[in-house]
């Protein structure tokens, strides 16, 4: 990088005329190019703003070696995309906010970034701003007490704007909420964490109205929030009304005002505060001569600099974009607005690249179960807690991309949720081929064959597919007879609704017997057991009627019998993670009930001092044990993040060896 930071600008519209002014008045950046599709518009844009190089297309500019840094102002839709193609190309990312449509989206601009080892910031530009700073001071050093309530709005009347403005298309993510609620967010979410630190937090409580308008976008909304420590919050937005577009925060000794919070002196100069407390009212001035957007260019400037993936708070940081979406998502939720590019229809691949084939540099491993034409993944996607399809599509898609190719559902799972946005995540992706799918039935108190056959039916209609390469039972039931389960599943087998199929949370004394039935009586046998197994022992069960596979017997007869494996809690629910300690008893109740006891302790002890010696994470060594059995083990993993995903990938290259493996379950007292 030279002695500045070189930008190139992406989308030169009205916003980027304000960035490329701020840049051409900073101290450590200079713009060097400029990409727009349409003809003419780069070349005005360069001559304006003295910038040297101008291209037609946005890969050209990406590829240009001169460009350190990508300023990306396109419609809201097109964030995504190209901030994920210029991390990957190893460019470094400064996204016009909002940096996508929902939390799944940014979470996948971020992770490109994680990965490439690049900056990457969401640009609330006011967020660098002296002003914010003399805002936390003030808090900070006790000027009104302890806050208790803070107001914030932004909205602007555009009512006359065009149907197809950005403003108004829900196409292009239009609406106050995504637009100009952030800003509101932003703030409130760091004023209510800036008593002990600069860094925000996140609310406990969202509750929202809103009105849509014949556009299908939000015209005017609100929102209520609550924060840890007893403060509320009061936020509201708009394009179709004006508000005063202040920001007010109350506490137990007094209140300030903030004038200008949004756009606070464009081009240097003065802002102001008020503040009244026990001492009257005082106008407190900040003063710079630094232009707005020049110094939210230095901030990133200063960090890239620093050799730092994300800027210093108070600039906006990963974590405090993913709580920005996690309420304004609430927020659209609760109000009923969901954008075209979220739906099944419109929900493309976040990257702009379809997620198969999967990337060259995966580490999938994979292996054979009988009866199963392709191979299957080590690790299975359990599908359990998506509940919209952008965050379904988000997981998955990044899943196979990683080169998983077998998802775990279950009817009972989210009233059919699940299994309904699978179903239409495949449709849509067209990929059904090549994906195996392990459903479940017969959960308690429906594991009887009549449930049996209506549930493995229904979960086959819900996801849009005629055939399961698995089918597991939930539970077992031991007042029925064994050989009417097996008969049952022979019967779904022969009628081509599944293929081999098993059992989960099943006595190995049960199991023996159904697989005795089905040999004496020419029928599949139980092919897969889908118990817990983990490093980790299950002290007491993590719900009623679950089993494990731990015990010796267990690991005995499935290395004899060379029967498949797919473990449940392969990671013991955090257990190897910094969640779980002998010090923090009482704090986390469904974590200490079925995972602590002194072995187990012990057990966490090895698996971090394997970790130490093969440069991993414990409970990548407690992945690792599952996957490393002497029998075909899979691991069911349940993400709700990337980040989750990408943390369970290095699991899969831990080889451990037959005396490490015992060592870390205490049967041996040595790894070597």
């Amino acid at each position: 990088m030279s002695d500045k930071l070189r930008w190139g600008i992406i989308g030169p519209g009205n916003i980027a005329k304000q960035f490329a002014n701020g840049v051409n008045h900073s101290k450590h950046c200079k713009l060097v190019a400029v990409a727009s599709r349409t003809p003419g518009k780069a070349d005005t844009f360069a001559d304006e703003y003295n910038i040297p190089t101008r291209y037609t297309s946005y890969e050209e500019l990406i590829a240009d070696e001169n460009v350190d840094a990508i300023y990306i102002a396109t419609p809201h839709t097109q964030h995504p995309e190209w901030s994920i193609k210029c991390s990957k190309a190893g460019k470094h990312v400064l996204s016009e906010k909002p940096a996508g449509l929902n939390r799944y989206q940014t979470e996948a601009m971020i992770q490109a970034a994680r990965e490439a080892g690049t900056f990457f910031m969401e640009a609330y530009m006011y967020r660098t701003h002296p002003q914010i700073a003399k805002v936390l001071e003030l808090i900070q050093g006790g000027a009104i007490g302890d806050v208790r309530f803070i107001d914030a709005k932004f909205a602007f009347n555009a009512s006359g704007a065009p149907a197809t403005s950005r403003l108004k298309d829900p196409n292009l993510g239009g609406g106050g909420i995504l637009d100009v609620g952030g800003y509101a967010v932003t703030f409130v979410k760091l004023i209510a964490g800036s008593t002990k630190t600069t860094q925000s937090i996140n609310p406990t409580k969202v509750k929202a109205v809103g009105v849509i308008g014949e556009t299908k976008v939000d015209d005017y909304a609100a929102a209520s929030l609550e924060f840890p420590g007893n403060i509320l919050a009061q936020v509201a937005t708009g394009v179709c009304v004006g508000m005063d577009n202040k920001a007010r925060i109350f506490g137990t000794n007094g209140s300030i005002t903030v004038e200008t919070p949004w756009v606070p002196a464009r081009e240097g100069g003065t802002v102001k505060l008020t503040l009244n407390n026990a001492d009257g009212e005082q106008i407190i001035e900040v003063t710079t001569d630094e232009y707005l957007y020049g110094m939210e260019a230095d901030t990133c400037a200063k960090a890239i600099a620093a050799g730092k993936q994300q800027a210093d708070a108070p600039a906006m940081s990963w974590d405090d974009s993913l709580g920005t979406f996690a309420v304004l998502d609430e927020w659209r939720s609760q109000i009923g607005l969901v954008y075209p590019a979220e739906t099944p229809e419109g929900c493309a691949p976040i990257s702009g690249v379809p997620p198969l084939p999967p990337r060259e540099d995966h580490n999938m491993k994979y292996a054979t179960v009988p009866g199963i034409e392709k191979p299957v993944s080590k690790l299975i996607f359990g599908c359990d807690n998506q509940h919209t399809f952008a965050h379904g599509a988000a997981v998955w898609d990044d899943f196979i991309n990683r080169g998983g190719n077998t998802f775990d559902t279950a009817w009972v799972y989210g009233g059919g949720v699940p299994e309904k946005l699978i179903g239409q995540w495949l449709t849509q992706r067209g990929i059904r081929d090549q994906i195996n799918i392990l459903s479940k039935s017969a959960h308690t108190p429906w594991c009887n064959p009549t449930d049996i056959r209506k549930q493995c039916i229904e979960s086959l209609e819900r996801m849009q597919i005629d055939f399961a390469e698995m089918h597991i039972l939930h539970r077992d039931n031991l007042d029925i007879p064994v050989d009417e389960l097996v008969d049952v599943l022979n019967e779904l087998k022969d009628e081509g609704y599944i293929g081999v199929f098993g059992g989960s949370n099943w006595s190995l004394e049960r199991f023996k017997a159904a697989n005795e039935y089905a040999k004496a009586n020419g029928k599949q046998p139980m092919t897969i057991m889908n118990n817990n197994l983990s490093l980790a022992r299950m002290v007491n069960p993590v719900w009623g009627g679950c089993i494990a596979a731990s015990e010796p017997e267990y690991l005995e007869y499935l290395e004899d019998t060379q029967t498949a494996h797919m473990a449940w809690s392969s990671q013991a629910r955090g257990f190897f993670t910094d969640r779980s300690g002998r010090d923090k008893v009482g704090i986390d109740p469904h974590l200490e009930k079925p995972w602590y006891s002194e072995d187990n302790f012990k057990r966490k002890d090895r698996a971090t001092e394997l970790a130490k010696e093969k440069g991993c994470l414990p409970i990548n060594i407690a992945a690792a044990y599952v996957l490393c059995q002497p029998f075909p083990s899979f691991a069911l993993v349940g993400p709700r993040t990337l980040y989750e995903t990408y943390t369970t990938m290095p699991g899969l290259d831990i080889e451990l060896t037959r005396q490490e493996l015992a060592y870390l379950d205490l049967r041996a007292d040595s790894p070597k």
